[in-house]
């Protein structure tokens, strides 16, 4: 239980922090003295197979706030979100945050909506980033924008927050009830998918048009392009084999490739993925899976088919080796899903209102985000890999990111909750300056506990302009309840 676990914060010491991560038994390197540009491991460019060069190392996730309109449109909260990525540093701005192709597809009524309407808002946000990014850090030809493309699947919630509108490929024994979907539902059929393809190749086409680099596949999260790899009941053309439960990404990349020739592609993939989680009688998250006397979970992708808490990534590696022979080096590797068990893709201390409290340290699920990375990293020395699950580090964020992309067990460092507190946290360490302590994300997760209870997402402990709002008042009630 979290009570159990010592802060990071208090472990300011480089010996603490050591004997700390000795006593987990987990490998989780890092450098005691912390470099600045222009000798930084992170400041170092990183030019792509397309003579594209990224500035330096760090990567802003796509991060959602839960804020636009029922039309799919942007808002002031928006955009501010959108320039803060900008004020980062980062050079790599990993997709700005999931937007659906189409209405159905909204995992909530506030999402992005990519579309013919909507296109103007879009570049606005883009270039909104672009131009503060100019502002704050001079050079942009070396910044790199992306939009990320997603369907919600099973998970998604177009009309109203609090009712799932799902769209699923097949019917999962452990999910399905978990989320009282109707056991009659029908999947989507082989040409409904074929539809939604199409979808995907308009929408990198208008992404294209506005100027964005890069469009990200969604293959993350158990959101639907995730749900294709764990197909493996499925008949037709969409499930089964390998070749199959990928024909989705191909022929979406292959639509692309037509549609919008010079247009470069990423996939964002959770790489490994675990049974759901619940509160156990202690609070503490416990596992809930199959119903098998063997105790095999045999829906997890990058998961142990006999062993449900192991990571097997045979096919994990199947699935770059298929990117990189469709020419595509941009890959973002996450896990698992915010949805059932989060404590594995976005260690935390303390929980959402929906969730659980921490079953391990989370500086375990740290280290095995940034394990797993490594390997396939040494397995794939020509992707360009993006890790994730930095932001629990904390103070000692700079001090690990600096280790592994020194020693080339990552290319870039991805960053989500951090850079909602603390937009420049990139910015102040690659230029040395003294690191604003107060504004480090502590994991307090009201980011995901205030659109979970109808909010917009954003930092209200440390950021004044979410502490300051009447939500703010609304969430303190909510979790003192």
């Amino acid at each position: 239980m979290s009570d159990n676990y010592p802060r990071v914060a208090r472990l300011n010491s480089a010996e603490k922090f050591r004997t700390h991560i000795a006593s987990l038994g987990v490998h989780l390197p890092f450098d005691e003295t912390v470099q600045t540009a222009p000798d930084s491991p992170l400041a170092q460019p990183f030019t792509l197979k397309t003579g594209r060069m990224i500035g330096n190392r760090f990567a802003i996730h796509p991060m959602e706030g839960w804020d636009g309109t029922a039309e799919g449109l942007s808002t002031e909260n928006t955009m501010r979100r959108w320039t803060n990525f900008g004020k980062s540093g980062a050079k790599l701005i990993w997709g700005g945050e999931a937007v659906a192709v189409r209405h159905d597809g909204r995992a909530n009524p506030n999402q992005l909506r990519i579309g013919a309407d909507t296109l103007a808002g879009l570049a606005d946000l883009r270039q909104g980033l672009v131009n503060t990014h100019r502002e704050h850090h001079g050079q942009t030809d070396d910044l790199v924008v992306g939009l990320q493309l997603t369907h919600s699947g099973r998970f998604c919630r177009p009309n109203v927050k609090t009712r799932l509108e799902p769209m699923i490929l097949y019917h999962h024994p452990v999910l399905d009830p978990l989320f009282n979907l109707d056991p009659g539902l029908p999947v989507l059929t082989d040409g409904e998918i074929d539809d939604l393809i199409g979808d995907f190749v308009r929408a990198a086409g208008q992404a294209a048009s506005i100027g964005f680099d890069f469009v990200d596949i969604k293959h993350c999260h158990g959101y639907l392009g995730h749900e294709f790899l764990s197909a493996y009941e499925r008949p037709g053309r969409y499930g089964g084999s390998f070749e199959n439960r990928t024909r989705f990404v191909r022929e979406i990349v292959a639509g692309i490739r037509r549609e919008a020739p010079g247009l470069m592609i990423g996939v964002r993939l959770s790489a490994f993925d675990f049974p759901p989680f619940r509160p156990g009688p202690d609070g503490a998250g416990v596992p809930k899976w199959w119903d098998d006397e063997d105790g095999r979970y045999p829906f997890g992708f990058g998961g142990d088919k006999t062993d449900p808490l192991a990571i097997n990534l045979t096919e994990t590696a199947e699935f770059l080796r298929l990117l990189e022979s469709l020419d595509i080096q941009l890959v973002n590797l996450s896990c698992c899903s915010p949805y059932y068990n989060p404590h594995f893709m976005r260690p935390a201390t303390f929980p959402p209102s929906d969730g659980y409290l921490p079953p391990e340290d989370p500086l375990v699920g740290v280290a095995r985000q940034i394990n797993a990375v490594a390997a396939l990293k040494a397995e794939f020395p020509n992707l360009a890999l993006v890790g994730t699950g930095y932001t629990y580090l904390q103070d000692w964020l700079p001090n690990v990111a600096q280790h592994v992309v020194g020693h080339g067990m990552v290319d870039f460092v991805g960053l989500g909750r951090m850079v909602l507190s603390y937009p420049e946290f990139p910015a102040d360490m690659l230029t040395g300056r003294e690191m604003a302590r107060k504004r480090i994300c502590r994991t307090f997760s009201d980011c995901t506990t205030a659109p979970r209870n109808g909010m917009v997402s954003g930092c209200y402990p440390l950021d004044d302009f979410y502490k300051d709002s009447p939500e703010a008042i609304r969430l303190k009630e909510i979790k003192a309840g």
